[in-house]
């Protein structure tokens, strides 16, 4: 039985068409893969944004929705992740999917190899203003007031500032292991313990780095581009593309 990973769908944009095209995509993945997963871990901004007031949630999605409504059923444990898109996430997809809804990082040991799981952002030195802006989003006052927001314009300004957070995260490249933060963190960690796997999200870049001997750094990639998940078999992790 396998341990499946993967990051960063960002469904809902660039517009409704590509975005059903990739949703139908990731939807036979989970169904080629749900035959021999133990379990199934997505990594954060699943959608690119999302916000349930208490009795509205986003429209569309049903497809992936369904999915893994059931890969539940049939026992299969799935970990969600929040990211920095779809943070809003409370207790509809627990309620309605069994999901593990998961809002930091998680560590975790499979067949005696040490993971840790997270979507990535926010972690490393550096990056202030994100860091100021993570909490303020995540702050209770601050969500109870924008769901005094009526739906329609409060989808509609988050969706503007969705777009220009993914802009942002889009033009940037990959700037060398020593100004990644998710790389910096991971080092630094290493010196307090040993982790066989650091599995994150968020950069949209995929990477298999090795940190030091018995440790490696996995960046998930995207399903925008890359369509890049990663598969542990027991004994080795491998990040795979779905399109090869």
């Amino acid at each position: 039985m396998k341990v499946y990973f993967a990051s960063d769908f960002h469904l809902g944009v660039p517009d409704h068409t590509s975005s059903l095209v990739r949703e139908k995509l990731i939807v036979k993945w989970l169904d080629e893969i749900k035959d021999d997963a133990s379990e199934i871990y997505l990594l954060g901004d699943i959608f690119d944004f999302w916000f349930e007031y208490k009795t509205v949630v986003p429209r569309g999605f049903v497809r992936l929705l369904g999915k893994i409504a059931e890969i539940t059923d049939a026992g299969i444990p799935v970990h969600i992740f929040t990211g920095n898109h779809d943070m809003w996430m409370f207790d509809y997809l627990p309620l309605e999917l069994n999901v593990t809804l998961i809002r930091k990082h998680l560590t975790k040991e499979f067949n005696g190899k040490k993971f840790f799981i997270g979507h990535g952002d926010g972690i490393g030195p550096g990056d202030h203003g994100y860091k100021f802006i993570k909490a303020v989003f995540a702050n209770k006052v601050c969500q109870w007031l924008f769901a005094r927001i009526h739906p329609n314009l409060a989808f509609k300004l988050a969706n503007f500032w969705s777009a220009k957070s993914r802009v942002a995260t889009e033009q940037l490249e990959f700037v060398g292991e020593e100004h990644e933060y998710q790389i910096i963190f991971a080092k630094d960690m290493l010196k307090i313990e040993h982790i066989d796997y650091f599995i994150f999200g968020h950069r949209h870049i995929p990477h298999d780095i090795e940190l030091s001997e018995g440790s490696r750094y996995i960046n998930l990639g995207d399903w925008i581009v890359n369509f890049t998940y990663a598969v542990f078999d027991g004994e080795n992790l491998e990040l795979k593309s779905y399109r090869d």
